[in-house]
């Protein structure tokens, strides 16, 4: 890594325009409190922040086959938003192969990442800071991961489909199976609402019911 890399590993800290604005994660809700949780780990910005993203694909463009190869890529938010997501910022981890998609076995594919993970978040690595020209314990922190729905899925161990198809409400998950479309359907997003907002008391544009159940507990 050149020494101008290395600096830039630092922006979200000392580059970031601090001005209410919405550019990078680091301006994000989630981000913040995970600073404050972990205010060990946060109080040096050298340490490395990742997303996860992982997703199947064809890699033989054709339509009629179901192949489909699993890349696992780890992206380092630590860098500016014009240099996260290039190419060379991205961590290809895994490679899964197919031909069929890993479905939730992919806990076995991932269990080398998640060790290395583990390793990094909870003892660090000495690294050389060119930068700076001396070293430091480097820890890393898997923050999110990026992925659709059916990935997610299978990411989290969770079903999403069926009866508890969302893996935040889990088994507080509100759905109605349709006997005439012979599937199952959601309607309990006014549980998210505030107790007395007006939709909650709205049967006509709703199911025809009063919605006072409280929000799941995430």
């Amino acid at each position: 890594m050149s020494s101008k890399t290395a600096s830039h590993m630092k922006w979200h800290h000392d580059g970031r325009a601090n001005d209410g604005l919405l550019r990078h994660p680091a301006d994000g809700e989630a981000w913040k409190a995970f600073d404050a949780q972990y205010a060990d780990f946060a109080s040096d910005p050298r340490n490395v922040r990742l997303g996860l993203a992982a997703d199947g694909f064809n890699p033989f463009g054709n339509m009629s086959t179901s192949h489909s190869t699993w890349p696992v890529i780890l992206v380092p938010y630590n860098l500016p938003p014009w240099m996260c997501m290039k190419r060379s910022s991205l961590m290809l981890s895994l490679l899964i192969p197919g031909p069929k998609s890993p479905s939730f076995k992919i806990d076995v594919y991932l269990e080398p990442l998640i060790l290395e993970l583990k390793e990094l978040w909870d003892v660090g690595l000495d690294t050389y800071d060119i930068a700076t020209k001396d070293m430091f314990k480097m820890r890393a922190a898997l923050m999110w991961t990026i992925n659709d729905f059916p990935a997610y899925g299978d990411l989290s161990g969770w079903s999403t489909k069926g009866r508890l198809a969302c893996p935040c409400c889990m088994y507080q998950t509100w759905s109605r199976w349709l006997d005439n479309g012979r599937k199952f359907c959601y309607m309990g997003h006014r549980r998210f609402l505030p107790l007395n907002h007006r939709w909650r008391r709205d049967q006509r544009s709703f199911d025809g019911t009063y919605e006072m159940t409280p929000p799941p507990i995430l």
